[in-house]
């Protein structure tokens, strides 16, 4: 494997899919590589006070994991940019608009989207996510002071913005706050442990990392296993409670290709390596029961990618 999917996420930012399917090309800017990579692993103090409040200006392609005040002024047209915002697995995001002066009637705009898009590719996908599609996308021309605040339903989410005039700002409050019961998660580290819990509500959760790594499922409980005896236990899909192992190159889910499905409770690791630039536990919930899947991962070396390659593994990364 050539690039980690991390890599991958800023040379995909320049092929963008934007706004309501528009695809637009990201302008040149001077944001390094290095730059962005430091946002996911940034250490700043948090603080409440307005006026210790981190600030600095936002970019045209920016990634954020901090919380603060984030102005962009624009000294030339920009007509596709996007901000991506990151926080912690049981954290989510609020994205609050302040001092907006862009001309939205001459075609400029501010648009928070609930999650990532990348190339078309939507994460949380359509199937995981509990909102429909259309309203995922608040756009501040169409809402203006009636919805001055976003928040979203997973630890990410991103701003799309056009100006196209020199001189027009805005300014981008980004606060974080607990879930309690964290769903689609995208992972900041490479390395980590994680329990995903389903308190009996149908719906589906992912568990996204951007990494090939090695996964050790230490535990799952699904709860519906005990109404089945060993002679007439269905298939995994049919049961409506499993657990998924995913894997593939994009970021949207229903796209990535199956590597195992678990539906039967224990206790015991499981290792599973991954090549893959994203690697997904998704648990598949009627709501009938507490579903419940822990694991841990680390970020595989190069000597185990290569070993990964020699068998042919990475044809099932990229030719999906």
């Amino acid at each position: 494997m050539e690039r980690t999917f991390r890599e991958q996420l800023f040379v995909l930012l320049l092929s963008l899919s934007v706004l309501k399917g528009d695809c637009r090309y990201m302008e040149n800017n001077e944001i390094s590589k290095d730059e962005l990579y430091s946002f996911f692993n940034s250490e700043l103090k948090r603080e409440t006070p307005e006026e210790l409040m981190f600030r600095r200006p936002l970019r045209c392609l920016d990634m954020i994991a901090v919380e603060g005040r984030f102005t962009f002024t624009a000294e030339r047209p920009q007509l596709s940019c996007a901000a991506f915002f990151i926080a912690e697995p049981n954290e989510v995001i609020t994205v609050d608009y302040d001092g907006v002066d862009i001309d939205c009637s001459g075609g400029d705009f501010i648009t928070v989207f609930d999650g990532w898009v990348m190339k078309g590719e939507k994460f949380p996908s359509s199937q995981d996510h509990p909102l429909p599609l259309y309203e995922r996308y608040v756009d501040y021309c169409d809402s203006g002071s009636l919805r001055r605040s976003v928040r979203s339903s997973q630890n990410v989410a991103m701003v799309f913005f056009r100006v196209h005039n020199p001189g027009s700002t805005f300014t981008l409050t980004v606060t974080k706050h607990i879930n309690p019961f964290p769903c689609n998660v995208i992972s900041q580290s490479p390395e980590g442990a994680y329990t995903m819990v389903i308190p009996q509500q149908h719906r589906n959760c992912s568990f996204s990392i951007i990494y090939p790594v090695e996964i050790d499922i230490s535990e799952f409980s699904l709860g519906q296993i005990n109404h089945f005896t060993k002679r007439s236990r269905p298939a995994c899909a049919e049961t409506g409670d499993f657990v998924q192992l995913l894997g593939g190159n994009g970021i949207d889910t229903s796209k990535l290709l199956p590597i195992t499905d678990l539906c039967v409770s224990f206790t015991g690791p499981t290792h599973l390596k991954v090549g893959c630039d994203n690697t997904v536990v998704r648990v598949v919930s009627s709501g009938k029961f507490v579903s419940r899947v822990s694991f841990s991962y680390r970020l595989l070396d190069s000597q185990e990618l290569q070993t990964i390659k020699l068998n042919n593994v990475e044809d099932f990364c990229f030719n999906n």
